[in-house]
């Protein structure tokens, strides 16, 4: 019995040993063999010429969208389990909501894939910091990922694998546990927009460190509810989409362009399901958004408390009380121009950024390149530190062999 239970042991230890080997070795994979890149230079936006993220506007055609939201997966051990995929949709068709995203982690909801209206979407990311993002117009999952910190670097490389097997890549809640720091988009390439409005966190100061060094970030805003019955998850952020169709392509053209808008509906705690819907007919909507000359003019079809004109470095350029519409000058000095909109019921419309621009494709971003002999050396380092480790331990075993054997 005793020699059994010994025997237990040892097998129960090497078990053991073997996982915590398999997992230190996945570790080194994804860190060792991470590539460098080499950042484009800081800049701004530059130009005679100016961006119109509305120029193909519609006043009647705004659609309102989700794209973040829990179902229950993984047999319930990620957060979601009390969300099932019908409830989802019925919670969220109640709020009149058009475009209705399911984003589990690491896997693609294929709920009413038959539907014209269903676009596939998953989050990607299991890293402790949160370094999340949202892939619209899925087509597989991406499993690489840095399961701890991750550097510039490794944030870069996980972009990069997601650009080619999804047509929009949304950085996740970046400011929740500091998984991104705004200094980060002053250098990230390669990517589409920003969730900058979200359950768990807002992240305004992170879009302008993007849009400040001249790179073009859609603002995107979602729930990201885990608890779909609960009144507090749901209902508070969501993005408006300028589009005449429900399909696929023509949604994800209208966020690539930043024809939409992101928009905070303001709720009390507790506040019920029915009382959100009741608030719907309070929400404005864009009306015109045109640029003549230098002057950009803003109208919208309810009376605001306050129109804000914000530019380089997130600086309140100019403030318009009490209207529908405003405009601002654009001033030689600017190198965007965004808006925000509040209202008496504490509402808050995030606009997409006017910038200026030269010549070519304005949205098309500066990409890093990798740092190719960075890279090699780095690497050559780590398969020889792999190699040193392996024989080292190899080495060590054999002696504690010969011990015992004596």
């Amino acid at each position: 019995m005793y020699k059994s239970l010994i025997k237990l042991c040892k097998i129960a230890g090497r078990s053991i040993l073997a996982v915590i080997i398999l997992l230190f070795a996945v570790l080194l994979f994804q860190y060792l063999f991470a590539p460098y890149y080499i950042f484009p230079e800081v800049t701004t936006f530059k130009g005679e010429k100016f961006y119109n993220p509305y120029k193909e506007m519609n006043s009647e055609n705004w659609k309102k969208g989700n794209f973040q939201v829990q179902s229950r997966v993984w047999f319930g051990i990620t957060n979601g389990w009390k969300n099932s995929n019908e409830l989802i949709d019925s919670t969220y068709s109640f709020l009149d909501y058009d475009i209705i995203c399911t984003s589990d982690y690491m896997k693609i909801n294929k709920y009413k894939k038959n539907s014209t209206a269903y676009i596939p979407v998953y989050e990607h990311g299991y890293g402790i910091k949160k370094n999340h993002q949202v892939c619209i117009g899925a087509k597989k999952v991406t499993w690489r990922d840095y399961s701890f910190t991750q550097s510039i670097h490794h944030k870069q490389h996980i972009i990069n694998l997601l650009r080619d097997k999804n047509e929009l890549v949304i950085i996740a809640h970046p400011k929740l546990r500091h998984g991104y720091s705004p200094d980060d988009f002053k250098y990230l390439t390669n990517y589409d927009g920003i969730e900058v409005l979200n359950n768990y966190r807002k992240s305004i100061e992170h879009w302008d460190a993007a849009l400040s060094s001249g790179h073009f970030a859609t603002i995107i805003g979602n729930d990201d509810a885990h608890d779909i019955t609960n009144p507090d998850e749901v209902g508070q952020f969501c993005t408006y989409i300028n589009t005449n169709s429900l399909a696929k392509d023509s949604v994800i053209d209208a966020l690539q362009q930043g024809n939409a808008f992101a928009i905070d509906i303001y709720r009390p705690i507790g506040e019920s399901f029915e009382r959100k819907k009741e608030k719907l007919k309070e929400i404005a909507l864009l009306q015109k958004f045109d640029i003549r000359n230098d002057t950009l003019f803003v109208e919208i079809d309810k009376l605001a408390k306050e129109f804000i004109f914000i530019g380089q470095d997130g600086k309140p350029e100019k403030s318009v009380k009490k209207t529908k519409k405003a405009f601002y000058k654009i001033q030689p000095e600017d190198t965007y121009i965004r808006t925000e909109i509040k209202f008496k019921n504490r509402n808050t419309i995030y606009l997409n950024p006017v910038f200026r621009y030269s010549d070519g494709n304005p949205i098309i971003s500066r990409k890093a390149e990798i740092d190719v002999h960075r890279t090699l050396i780095f690497r050559i380092i780590a398969l020889a530190s792999i190699i040193f480790v392996i024989i080292n331990f190899v080495f060590i075993f054999r002696k504690i062999k010969r011990k015992r054997e004596k």
